[in-house]
């Protein structure tokens, strides 16, 4: 398995400058956010990671000695809930580095990207459904409604249709089918570099690791977790990981009918730093392409009272309920 150069790590060890006292590093990966937070002062880093893989890779780079690391088998949304956690409280500071990382993309036996043909698998915890599941035993209606919802892709019902046609013929089991499937299924597009299954494929692995659903329930853990003064850093990769911290982080979050006043808000829980957000450098994008859509948001804890932010206040795409349509 390759290892994995955290995005923008040097912005995260800038922005957490001085690095005291206990860290979170909430996507483990191979451990380099969580290595940097360590030569950098913290005294101690709580590494989570759902991926065994991640996890054991981490370790054996050299985390696995250092008295100042804690491994956490565990998804980031469990994030209240963790003893380890709690047990090194309180928290000076919490990272999350959202998405696929480059070994789960690069290794074919995951499932993850469709450069090389592997099984349809997604799921970062090799626990649960998986994109095979998904595309093979859910309604048209469904699989449209994933697409558009999490991928953004305009073309979700057609998809959804040649999905389902291809069904008949037997089970689509391998990333490589899928991908020519959804390519076929679409008409040609000229001067477009993106792959015609980039969208799809980012959908499905969302709604198989319910990856936004996981990043609201990091946050208000984060924010429930951290005093006053406590930094959280977010780094995400599309527009919807990035719409909901920027409203989290912001105090845009708000919720009920246009046509109903909005009930006194509180004050904000965080005060944003880096100047509102960053992005990465010509040298990063260049030694590895897949950072240049990387978006980091930073923000410090006020001294507001922790107050629970759902879905809808969030802007978080939401499937519709089985049997409605």
């Amino acid at each position: 398995m390759n290892g994995h150069e955290p995005v923008m790590l040097d912005t995260v060890i800038e922005i957490a400058n001085p690095v005291e006292g206990t860290w979170v590093d909430c996507t483990l990966g191979a451990g380099g956010c969580s290595r940097a937070l360590i030569d950098a002062g913290a005294r101690r880093v709580v590494g989570i990671d759902c991926d065994p893989d991640a996890l054991e890779l981490a370790l054996a780079t050299g985390l696995r000695e250092s008295c100042r690391f804690t491994p956490v088998c565990a998804r980031f949304g469990d994030l209240g809930e963790l003893g380890e956690v709690d047990s090194v409280a309180p928290i000076e500071g919490i990272v999350f580095d959202l998405g696929v990382s480059s070994m789960q993309l690069d290794n074919p036996d995951r499932g993850f990207s469709f450069v090389r043909d592997g099984p349809l698998d997604m799921r970062m915890s090799r626990n649960g459904r998986s994109a095979a599941d998904i595309v093979n035993q859910e309604s048209e209606e469904r699989i449209a409604e994933i697409f558009y919802l999490f991928g953004q892709e305009r073309h979700s019902r057609r998809i959804a249709r040649a999905v389902i046609e291809r069904r008949r013929r037997g089970s689509i089991s391998t990333t490589g089918e899928l991908a020519d499937l959804i390519a076929s299924s679409l008409p040609p597009r000229r001067g477009v570099r993106l792959h015609p299954a980039t969208r799809c494929f980012q959908a499905l692995r969302i709604a198989v690791n319910d990856e936004l659903g996981q990043l609201v329930t990091g946050l208000n853990a984060a924010e429930r977790l951290l005093p006053r003064g406590g930094k959280l850093v977010v780094i995400s990769f599309h527009s919807l990981e990035d719409r909901i911290v920027k409203r989290f982080v912001g105090g845009n979050r708000t919720s009920g009918s246009r046509y109903r006043p909005r009930e006194q808000a509180p004050g904000p829980r965080f005060k944003p730093m880096a100047g509102g957000w960053r992005g990465p450098n010509a040298g990063e994008v260049a030694a590895n392409p897949r950072s240049r859509s990387a978006r980091l948001r930073a923000a410090e804890r006020t001294d507001e009272p922790a107050v629970h932010s759902g879905r809808e206040m969030l802007g978080v795409p939401v499937l519709a309920k089985r049997g409605q349509g």
